[in-house]
């Protein structure tokens, strides 16, 4: 009869995500071994404090000496899920450096040296798979190096962090401003006590940067991305977005447009009919368009202990597999063009703008002159009544170029009658 394979491997990280991949690693243990054609061993887990109680989990697994893990010959797989660039990034090279195969969660990592990484995995015949780093669950990163592999991907635009999505989604149907909303993902654990990295669009960045890598075959990395956040959006904007047939939604965008890359995180107002604009609470989803695939949307649960840990097990299953086949490092960097990044001042957007004005004859006829002599043509235009002689106007703009509107708000900033520039956000 033949020997059972059993292929070790060490995770790198215990917190959330790490004690779901063991817990799910231990579930599925038959599951897994049919599936790959060999039982996974975790053989050790690095951790920082040694001390710490940690339930159904044996001490003798425990380490906080990485060197324990690089030197171990038997150790085929590291499950990176630290989190943070350093000491991940020296972490993941080492490892690959010495022959093992890597699956990490790491999207801070990935969107600013996966390039780098995945040339390393190429050179040592090894594994990088990374789907947990974007958007938990689902499976977007399989699915744009494999199965849409068949279709130039044109545009892949998503709803790719729960706490915004749960804020936005609190502030529309509740009528609560952003602070109370805000306070209410923290009471629920969908914000950190910190929320920074999520609430500007940092978080969402990170991971449309990956994602454009993959969709456009070409290298997008974290700082090219431009970033904008929610902290600014009010209930009034809510309000009016639904006047006029839209809802509010944090997006990261990447578009292929001329041959350039266009890659952005902001608010926009979504048309109410759009697949994305019923994607409510805490989930993600990511809508990708091809020219042969035509639209596809992805929905799940985009962050969370076993949400995330399921896509981890997802690639431990595939590179389990590849060593039993002897195929480790069939798909490495698919980055293989160097197309631009487009400037956010040479993108062109509709736009909604939100201004408090004296109330008064002309104010509206000048300021749609000004608005014209840069360019910028008005769809549609609300006056709400005043109150204290002051008037707010609300305006949807024709689609265009960024610098020209901004060039335009600048003008518009310095017209006596104007009071205030309410809110300026895109139309999607």
């Amino acid at each position: 009869m033949e020997q059972e394979k059993v292929i070790k491997a060490a995770l790198l990280g215990f917190g959330t995500v790490g004690g779901g991949v063991y817990k799910l690693a231990g579930r599925l243990a038959d599951e897994m071994q049919k599936k790959a054609g060999a039982r996974l061993e975790i053989k050790k887990i690095l951790v920082r404090d040694m001390t710490k109680p940690r339930e159904g989990v044996s001490p003798e697994l425990l380490t906080d000496d990485w060197n324990e893990i690089l030197s171990d010959p038997e150790i085929e797989i590291v499950i990176e899920l630290m989190g943070g660039i350093e000491p991940a990034r020296t972490y993941v090279s080492q490892a690959l450096e010495a022959g093992k195969n890597v699956v990490t969660a790491n999207k801070d990592l990935l969107a600013e040296y996966g390039g780098e990484l995945l040339e390393k995995s190429k050179e040592n015949g090894k594994d990088l798979q990374f789907e947990a780093s974007v958007a938990g669950a689902i499976p977007v990163i399989r699915a744009l190096k494999h199965s849409l592999s068949g279709s130039i991907i044109t545009e892949v635009s998503g709803i790719v962090n729960g706490t915004t999505n749960y804020i936005l989604t609190k502030m529309s149907e509740k009528g609560m401003d952003y602070q109370e909303a805000l306070q209410m993902a923290m009471e629920k654990g969908y914000a950190e006590s910190n929320p920074e990295a999520d609430v500007e669009g940092y978080d969402a960045g990170r991971k449309i940067a990956i994602m454009a890598s993959i969709a456009f075959n070409s290298r997008v990395t974290f700082p090219q991305v431009y970033t904008e956040g929610i902290t600014k959006i009010t209930a009034g904007d809510i309000r009016f977005a639904k006047e006029f047939g839209y809802v509010i939604k944090l997006l990261g965008i990447a578009k292929l447009e001329e041959g350039e890359i266009l890659v952005k995180v902001h608010p926009v107002l979504l048309p109410e009919d759009h697949p994305l604009a019923s994607v409510r609470n805490s989930f993600n989803a990511v809508f990708i368009h091809g020219e042969a695939c035509d639209d596809a949307m992805f929905m799940g649960r985009g962050a969370g202990e076993m949400p995330t840990a399921s896509a981890v097990i997802g690639d431990v299953i595939d590179v389990m597999g590849n060593i039993v086949h002897g195929c480790c490092g069939r798909t490495g960097c698919t980055c293989y063009k160097e197309l631009k990044v487009k400037e956010i001042g040479d993108s062109a957007s509709k736009y909604f703008l939100r201004l408090k004005v004296e109330d008064k004859p002309g104010v509206l006829a000048n300021i749609a002159g000004v608005l014209g002599n840069n360019g910028v043509s008005i769809a549609q235009v609300v006056q709400k009544k005043s109150e204290n002689q002051v008037a707010e106007l609300v305006i949807i703009t024709d689609e265009v170029m960024e610098k020209n509107f901004n060039a335009s708000i600048q003008t518009v900033r310095q017209m006596t009658a104007l009071k205030q520039v309410a809110s300026i956000i895109r139309v999607y």
